[in-house]
């Protein structure tokens, strides 16, 4: 069995629609996948429907946002009821503070001399439902002539370490972790980093935490060994995924995948 448990869609800040990356998905071998745009889960339904009577299993799927000491921290949340009632406040405050937030780091970018106009913005993300993110302006950077690639917008410009950003501040790591729970769902913290590893892990437990995304394809920040023998000791599951958000660094879905077996605790925890 092949699974990406980590892929995103134009819900969010992806350049290919739910529907898309079903299609995509089969095409790449992948049994199992999880679509877990950020902060919304508007996707999950279409790519549900896409895949069905198909080759393919859409394991409905977030990726929230929380702010831990002006670090944006990620915590995936898998097998969620996508229309539960948890959801509906933090997507209100996610569209309300992203606003603000892609209006700072624009000023923020023209006090260096380098302007990105509304419309450029807009039609990066495509719809006013989709919430502002970090690739929305990286690709009107791009657009605009600024930079070459994406990777180079992030960093020069806009990653965490640059002038211009700006953290999210929705909410803590804690309180997205029981929106999660709150919603059913399975709470797993994505890329775990090693700056602040040690001194969260053990709030977010207390808090719910129920697994470690250990198997990357990018941006390993925590060994695997580490969080394989942190996962033993806390009784942590383990997943892993690719951090798909398009074919434009070329790369296709189904190059990197994770087996059953390797994350077997995390499908029995979800019943499958």
């Amino acid at each position: 069995m092949k699974l990406d448990l980590h892929v995103h869609s134009t819900a969010s800040d992806g350049t290919v629609s739910p529907e898309e990356v079903a299609d995509r998905a089969i095409a790449g071998g992948l049994d199992v996948l999880a679509l877990a745009d950020h902060d919304t889960v508007a996707g999950v339904e279409r790519a549900v429907a896409a895949a069905r009577g198909r080759m393919l299993h859409i394991i409905p799927a977030i990726e929230m946002s929380s702010t831990f000491e002006d670090t944006d921290i990620h915590i995936l949340g898998y097998f969620v009821n996508v229309r539960s009632v948890a959801f509906v406040e933090h997507t209100r405050r996610n569209h309300e503070r992203r606003d603000a937030r892609m209006a700072e780091m624009v000023e923020r970018l023209a006090l260096q001399g380098v302007t990105v106009t509304g419309r450029q913005l807009d039609e990066q993300r495509g719809s006013a439902e989709v919430a502002y993110s970090r690739p929305h302006l990286a690709r009107a950077l791009v657009g605009a002539g600024y930079v070459a690639s994406v990777g180079q917008a992030f960093a020069r410009l806009i990653g965490n370490d640059c002038p211009a950003y700006v953290p999210t501040r929705i909410a803590t790591p804690e309180e997205v972790t029981r929106v999660i729970l709150a919603a059913g769902g399975i709470p797993v913290w994505a890329h775990p980093s090693a700056e602040h590893f040690r001194r969260l892990l053990p709030r977010l437990v207390d808090a719910g935490l129920r697994g470690l995304e250990a198997y990357r394809a990018t941006r390993v920040s925590v060994g695997v060994g580490e969080l394989e023998d942190v996962a033993r000791r806390e009784g942590l599951v383990l997943t892993g995924g690719s951090d798909w958000h398009g074919p434009e660094n070329g790369s296709e879905l189904g190059e990197f995948y994770v087996t059953g077996e390797e994350v077997a605790d995390f499908l029995a925890a979800g019943g499958m």
